[in-house]
Parts: C-alpha cells; structure tokens; sequence
C-alpha cells in the first residue's frame, strides 16, 4: 500500500492559499468553486480569451473542463494551457463526454496534441475512448469498456508522458510506470450531478499544494472519496448529500494532522 500524505498536503494549501485556475463546466461551476475554496484554495473561473493569459500567470493550477463545450471555450483553453506550459503551471484535463459525440473527442485530442496536459481524467470510457479503445459512453456516462481500465490508464499515460485518471467505483491513477488504484467513496456520490466534475476541481487543488504530480493526484481523488463516505454519513439522501460534502471537504481541511489515506498499487 502506498501511505498518502493528504495532511501534508492540506497544510500547504492553508499556508499558501493557491489560486486555482477553471475554464469549466456551467452545469457544476458554482459546486466547483465550492470545493476548491473549501479545500483551502482560492478559486476563480475565468472563461475569455482576452484574460486566460493573465490569470494564469496567478495561479498555482489549471483545471479544463469539457462538459459545457463550445468552440470558443476550447479556444480559450487552449490559450489558457500554452501560457501554463510556458509557466510550468500544471494543467488538469476533465475530457468530459469524450467518445459521446464527434465534437468532444476530437477537442479533447486537439487539446491533448496542442499543448501539455499533466492531468488527464475522465471515467473508464472517455478514457478509453481517447486512448483508441472500443468504448460506449452514453451523455457523460460510461456504459461499457472494450479493455481492462488499469491497462488502458498505463499505456495512455505511458504514450503521452503524463498522469492519466480514471475514476470509477475505484479510482485508477498511472504515470505509465505505476498504477494505484483507490477505494473510498460512497455509492451517493453516484447518484449526485457533479462529483466528477468537484473531484477534478480537488485535483486542481492538491496540484496546486506543489510535489509530484501522480501522488498529488491520488491524494486528491482518495481525499475527495473519503470526504463522500463522510457526507454519507449525516445525509438522508441526494438533497442533503452536496451540502454534507462541503461540510466534510471543510472538516478536513480544518483538521489536516495526521491525516494519510492509502492506495494500493496493482500490476497492469
């Protein structure tokens, strides 16, 4: 089991208070800026091409973020992610929907080809659907996957040179050497619009807290789902489940000592 030091982490946040960088996802903006501040860090959706540039220049993280696609956001994005690369911010890619239609995989491959994207996640099928396997995904949803998910995250990393996720009822995170897989979680966060779009928001956030990038992935995806089965635990249902998360996300945050969750790190 590899021991991740979420508290670390956290501390960081609370010391530096990064500013996380969204070009996102209308549907879930309000909850993801929710998140990222209540992780610690500052967040600020910034959308125009006029503005990325600068704004990046600010931050600590980019997160992109596909589930509101339009041709002038990917635009944006692609401005916005030049300018990290430039400044060496790291840049996190939710390829939201890619396999869906024509029109989000082809900009999720034209972002992957035009810049360098650090993070890439997605559920099993968009992932496998950008890393050329038989896959169907249904609106955001992947129904079914042609190829072992551990095995696809590895090779897809291993071919862009980057960290690929890939969440699920467990999380997978691979630098194309290593695969961990994460637990956690609770079948409600299944069950609520968002919680991939806020887990991205909470990659952004442990990205931004600095150290390496594949651990700071998995913190993040292991804090998020243990902050789920904490939710879950005051929650009656789907109503009161966003608002519990918040309030976990908070707690934890407020209380980082000694904090370390696990991943288990599994051939592939």
């Amino acid at each position: 089991m590899t021991r991740l030091d979420v508290g670390g982490a956290l501390r960081a946040m609370a010391e530096r208070r990064p500013l996380v960088h969204h070009i996102t996802n209308w549907v879930t903006i309000s909850d993801c800026a929710q998140v990222t501040r209540r992780w610690g860090c500052l967040p600020v959706m910034a959308h125009a091409c006029e503005e990325v540039e600068e704004m990046v220049a600010l931050a600590r993280a980019l997160v992109l973020n596909i589930g509101t696609l339009t041709p002038e956001l990917v635009d944006a994005m692609l401005v916005a992610a030049r300018k990290a690369n430039s400044l060496k911010v790291p840049v996190i890619l939710d390829a939201v929907g890619a396999g869906a239609t024509r029109l989000r995989t082809e900009q999720a491959l034209r972002l992957l080809g035009d810049s360098r994207i650090d993070i890439l996640k997605g559920n099993a099928g968009e992932i496998a659907t950008l890393a050329g396997v038989r896959a169907e995904v249904r609106g955001v949803e992947s129904i079914s996957v042609g190829s072992g998910v551990a095995e696809t995250a590895k090779a897809l990393a291993a071919k862009l040179g980057n960290v690929v996720a890939v969440t699920g009822r467990l999380d997978y995170v691979s630098d194309g050497r290593r695969v961990w897989a994460i637990g956690y979680g609770h079948e409600m966060m299944g069950r609520i619009v968002g919680t991939g779009c806020m887990s991205t928001s909470t990659v952004g956030c442990f990205a931004a807290a600095g150290g390496d990038l594949p651990e700071a992935t998995a913190r993040g995806l292991a804090a998020f789902k243990k902050a789920g089965e904490l939710a879950a635990l005051s929650a009656r249902g789907p109503g009161e489940f966003v608002p519990s998360l918040f309030d976990a996300i908070d707690s934890m945050a407020r209380a980082p000592e000694g904090l370390v969750l696990e991943a288990e790190e599994v051939a592939a």
